[in-house]
């Protein structure tokens, strides 16, 4: 199937493939309040599906042939094999099927507008931005969000306008699926490189989603990202810009932090007019994503006041630069960043807190990555007192021996950092409970569990 329409009567009944997944449950979410019957399967046990299940969904723990009844579409995650049995079943009935991404797309398409947010790093929060700003405006928007954000209890809001706002992935080329009026490019980076061959790879697939947007729609890209603006000229839609070094429609001046890292600036537009702009979320990163925000609202019809007194009430997504609490006072902050870049950002994020001593937790994200990385990753823990790296987090892959957390430490010690591998998550608790003191910050990062270090720290 490559054409869905949520208002046909054709559709009654969608089963989700791994409808566990922060945007799956979304999808699924979205299609229940339509009056379209949901079941899926999820071998995971989460608060999200036990919430579907009270909206009507029919909830399966295992993958099972058995569990694809008569819908008239499946959707599936990327993240399921070919052998999945449900998959097979569908194909063998020939029972329409979709992925997740084509699907989202198609979604997207029955809304007159909507905001498409790509970007290497920053997308969750700049969407949690876009969501605090516009979610509770007359737009009233439909909001997808790749983590949770307080104000929406949850990673999704159902509104009742034409507007959509949602993250667009570029792996796999997921964004390429996409139906965007306002497409907005934070930054563009070397990622992914277990399916991408090169950095030009990327650059290409971000212009090719430049490309796609209609000449009535906008592109909001970031001036200051030489990759950025590689893309430009892909477009044919009008182009805004957003930046703090370089010229731009939108600029961020006379930056400073406050005790609490928290970021203050003014905001020009079109070279005049100067907008006093408080955030509530730290780091020289969170201004680029504000700005983002800032003109992907404005674009999409609110006021520069209304979207600057609001934008502060933004505090943040689950797992990016969250504050867990304090131990013997020390402060544990988890953030999911692993990526070097991110990492970077992360720890000078840090610092503008002032600590006496910054203790990095680091999981590494995937063998590909790390591997691939590595040189960048060595380089990114400059920031950090005290590095400790735990065991690859596998995720989607197998490990063949093509890099060990050791080989990352060695590299980091290379460059003058103090760095050690630590196996198992009680050893590192340990580790910090012995060495740790007043005034430290205990930072756990990585895409993986690795939050659950400061968790158990804070039960002790």
């Amino acid at each position: 199937m490559t054409n869905f329409d949520i208002h046909s009567k054709n559709i009654g009944q969608v089963h989700f493939i791994g409808i566990g997944g922060v945007s799956m449950s979304g999808l699924a979410s979205i299609l229940l309040d339509k009056g379209i019957s949901v079941s899926g399967s999820d071998m995971g046990d989460s608060e999200v599906l036990h919430e579907l299940s009270e909206k009507g969904a029919q909830i399966y723990s295992v993958h099972s042939a058995e569990n694809i009844s008569s819908p008239d579409l499946v959707v599936y995650t990327d993240a399921i094999s070919s052998e999945n049995p449900e998959y097979l079943e569908a194909l063998s009935r020939k029972i329409p099927t979709m992925d997740r991404g084509t699907f989202l797309g198609q979604l997207m398409k029955q809304y007159k507008n909507s905001i498409a947010v790509s970007g290497t790093h920053g997308k969750t929060s700049t969407t949690g931005m876009l969501s605090v700003i516009l979610g509770d405006s007359d737009l009233n928007p439909t909001i997808l969000l790749g983590g949770y954000l307080e104000q929406l209890k949850g990673n999704i809001q159902i509104g009742d306008t034409e507007l959509l706002i949602t993250e667009a992935c570029e792996y796999k080329r997921n964004l390429l699926k996409f139906y965007a009026t306002i497409g907005l490019i934070l930054n563009i980076d070397a990622d992914h490189l277990d399916y991408y061959k090169s950095l030009d790879e990327i650059v290409e697939t971000f212009g090719e989603f430049a490309s796609k947007i209609p000449s009535d729609g906008h592109l909001v890209i970031n001036a200051d990202d030489e990759n950025c603006e590689r893309v430009v000229d892909r477009s044919s839609c009008k182009v805004v810009t957003f930046g703090i070094k370089s010229p731009a429609t939108y600029t961020a001046e006379d930056i400073s932090f406050g005790d609490d890292g928290t970021a203050s600036y003014t905001l020009t537009v079109d070279g005049s007019g100067k907008y006093s702009v408080k955030l509530s979320v730290p780091g020289l990163h969170n201004i680029y994503n504000s700005l983002g925000a800032i003109a992907s609202s404005h674009l999409a019809g609110l006021s520069l006041s209304e979207i600057i007194s609001k934008i502060v009430e933004f505090k943040g997504t689950n797992r990016r630069f969250q504050r867990k609490g304090e131990l013997n006072g020390f402060t544990i902050i988890d953030d999911y960043a692993h990526h070097p870049t991110e990492v970077k950002a992360t720890l000078e994020a840090v610092k503008n807190l002032h600590p006496k001593k910054v203790w990095c937790i680091f999981q590494p994200h995937t063998y590909t990555r790390t591997k691939s990385l590595l040189d960048d990753f060595s380089k990114s823990f400059a920031e950090a007192d005290k590095i400790i790296i735990t065991n690859i987090y596998a995720a989607r892959e197998k490990d063949t021996g093509m890099i060990h957390s050791k080989d990352l430490v060695e590299k980091i010690v290379s460059q003058n950092s103090d760095a050690v591998f630590i196996d198992s998550f009680e050893d590192i608790q340990n580790y910090i409970l012995e060495n740790a003191c007043d005034g430290d910050i205990v930072l756990t990062m990585g895409a993986g569990d690795i939050y659950k270090v400061g968790e158990n720290l804070l039960k002790k």
